[in-house]
């Protein structure tokens, strides 16, 4: 029992590495969230600022890995065209665009309010 639990996360990890390895999208999400961490500890946001911030930047790549599944899936599944793979895979992307700017909002609230100050 012990083993199967450390070996589920060992696939998980696997799995990260994949999607890191093999979508843009999800490295451009990573350069974003180190970015929001450095802005985080520049601003010395506060407690609650920062479970907003975590929370955005892991709804993000966890929406960027599920979009990802679905489109390995749908691969497999569908290898040709088909107008319903496409739509599966355009929802799925569409899951991702609507969390990333769910979390460019929250990093606005949370930031622009920040470099305004400095700007006065």
């Amino acid at each position: 029992m012990l083993k199967q639990r450390i070996d589920s996360f060992g696939f998980a990890f696997k799995g990260l590495f994949d999607l890191i390895k093999t979508q843009t999208n999800a490295r451009i999400h990573l350069v974003a969230a180190v970015f929001v961490l450095v802005l985080g500890f520049y601003f010395k946001i506060t407690t609650t600022e920062w479970c907003l911030c975590i929370f955005a930047i892991s709804s993000v790549l966890a929406a960027e890995a599920l979009n990802t599944a679905l489109e390995f899936l749908t691969d497999l599944v569908s290898p040709d065209y088909h107008v319903l793979a496409g739509k599966t895979k355009d929802v799925a992307a569409a899951g991702v665009l609507i969390t990333a700017i769910g979390a460019a909002i929250v990093g606005l609230l949370i930031f622009l309010p920040k470099f305004l100050l400095i700007l006065t």
